[in-house]
């Protein structure tokens, strides 16, 4: 019996596993649906001559694109179903994620909301293209298109997200301090100091899946958002913390019920003030922030 431990197919799974990973996650904006399509990429390509392939990394990225691709138009069915919001599965990823502008922002809460508006192929064509820069050609054998047709798949996708992504690259100091003026707003339960940091058009977010309790729909405007968030921090008769954290390649909040991890909140913030809350609150995506190790992507 082979050693798939040792073995040339094993080192060059491993090898390119983050790629993958972060391939799969941005596809279907769950790190557990992107574990399972890394799984099924693997049980593939154990079977694969490896001698035969010319390029691996773009065979397991065909490979990884086609399992995500499946995976999503089930998922899509899923979701017309979901209870509330739809918010992407946080992760909590290492400080150094920020360093890649470009990466960053392709995993941050905002990105992979505006990703979610795209067809399944669209959402493609724009990850491995805009994100990963991966050719034409490859981009077609992996969505089953001509080069030709992906070329105006990748203009029109490109055209939809520029045209609905955050405005400007805000730096993640400006994103932090921000955040910990909102942190200390809302641990002290002051609405005048919560006011100040949030725009006055901010739209939140918030994912309870059915199971935590959540708004239905987004709240909009600072007074309701500021009103929401004191409530729903305020009707805890237990010891809640904010603390600072880092998901999605940039600045988050963890919230924390008597030491007991009860939600993450990811902002987006423009002109140091924040215009986007996405809370997650459904214990169902928060596994991956409450365990102690951080994800490398890429």
């Amino acid at each position: 019996m082979t050693d798939r431990t040792t073995d040339p197919a094993t080192e060059t799974f491993v090898a390119h596993r983050n790629l993958l990973f972060t391939v799969a996650y941005e596809m279907l904006g769950s790190a557990a649906d992107a574990e399972d399509v890394l799984q099924e990429t693997w049980l593939r390509w154990v079977d694969v001559d490896v001698t035969q392939v010319r390029d691996e990394r773009a065979y397991l990225v065909r490979m990884t694109t086609r399992q995500s691709l499946n995976r999503l138009r089930t998922l899509q069915r899923r979701r017309e179903a979901y209870v509330g919001s739809w918010l992407p599965e946080p992760l909590l990823t290492a400080p150094d994620v920020a360093d890649d502008v470009e990466l960053a922002e392709s995993v941050s809460m905002a990105m992979m909301l505006v990703l979610e508006t795209l067809s399944p192929t669209e959402r493609a064509v724009f990850v491995l293209r805009e994100v990963f820069d991966v050719g034409y050609d490859e981009i077609a054998a992996a969505v089953d298109k001509s080069p030709a047709a992906v070329r105006q798949i990748a203009h029109r996708a490109r055209r939809h997200v520029d045209a609905r992504r955050p405005r400007q690259a805000v730096p993640p100091s400006v994103t932090s301090a921000a955040l910990e003026s909102f942190r200390r707003a809302a641990e002290t339960g002051d609405p005048q100091a919560l006011l100040d940091v949030l725009a006055p058009d901010v739209v939140l977010m918030s994912d309870g899946g059915g199971i935590k309790r959540a708004a239905l729909r987004p709240i909009t405007g600072a007074d309701k958002v500021a009103r929401f968030l004191l409530g729903s921090l305020g009707r805890h008769k237990r010891a809640v913390t904010v603390a600072p954290t880092v998901v999605n390649g940039g600045p988050a909040l963890a919230v924390h019920v008597d030491g007991e991890l009860d939600g993450v909140m990811a902002a987006r913030v423009e002109d140091a003030r924040v215009t986007g809350l996405y809370y997650v609150r459904n214990p169902e995506k928060l596994s991956h922030v409450g365990s102690e190790a951080s994800l490398t992507l890429r």
